[in-house]
């Protein structure tokens, strides 16, 4: 079988004679062109962590962040187009405030999951529309603890202990299965998931980056997702970086 679209890539609705949906395929090298999002699942919440390419020293800083809320409790960070995650986010609060409204209690962060997967999935289904060009790692506390799942450009999506996505997932991976997951609280989660993107990033081809992290816990924030304090923040971008020259120290 072919190993390339030869024709079958034209259409998000018709499968290649080896069962391929080449648009699915393509969406997925949009993910791995950004930079690298992580989300560590700790014994006490969730975090998240992203490496922000900055394209321009003329961009505000601060300005087009990659994790936001969805739910009072439950974020989401993302790799590849970031207006497509801000769709996703979108539709993702509609459907925490429809069932907020109906139900009358926040929605589960499984429940939101399912629904966000059903959405992005239709998005292969037809000729008229793209598949999305994101992974997002969505987390959130709620009645039953901690979760953490993936949603793939494909719709599937995945429960994990840590995820990673974007051109460093590979060797977030391996740095996230080195960690105590999932009991490591969240503030030494915060401090790990620093390190994790600083040790990923290629500063040889990558260009200058903001590192975002938030988190949402039942110890730090009374489980509300929120990004983490400043002081927090400067204190895990300085161990990190002092990890990583000294790495780079005994490498030379």
């Amino acid at each position: 079988m072919t190993s390339i679209g030869t024709g079958y890539d034209l259409s998000n609705s018709v499968f290649s004679p080896d069962g391929r949906n080449f648009q699915v395929e393509y969406a997925s090298k949009a993910v791995e062109a950004d930079g690298t999002a992580i989300g560590i699942k700790c014994k006490d919440g969730i975090v998240f962590a992203v490496e922000k390419i900055v394209s321009s020293k003329l961009l505000v800083p601060g300005a087009n962040k990659k994790i936001q809320t969805i739910d009072k409790h439950i974020g989401v960070a993302y790799s590849g187009l970031t207006p497509d995650g801000r769709h996703l986010v979108s539709q993702g609060r509609s459907e925490a405030y429809t069932w907020r409204g109906t139900y009358k209690v926040p929605i589960s962060v499984t429940s939101l999951t399912d629904r966000l997967a059903g959405y992005v999935q239709a998005y292969t289904l037809y000729n008229s529309v793209r598949p999305f060009g994101i992974s997002a790692i969505i987390g959130g506390v709620d009645h039953s603890g901690p979760h953490l799942y993936t949603i793939e450009p494909s719709g599937a999506y995945w429960g994990y202990l840590g995820a990673a996505t974007g051109k460093g997932r590979q060797a977030a991976k391996s740095e996230l299965e080195k960690l105590d997951l999932p009991n490591i609280s969240a503030r030494d989660a915060v401090k790990a998931a620093a390190k994790i993107i600083y040790a990923t990033h290629d500063d040889a081809k990558d260009k200058d980056f903001e590192l975002e992290i938030s988190w949402v816990s039942t110890s730090e924030t009374k489980g509300v997702h929120e990004f983490v304090p400043k002081q927090l923040l400067e204190e895990a971008e300085r161990l990190a970086k002092e990890e990583d020259e000294d790495e780079e120290m005994e490498e030379d």
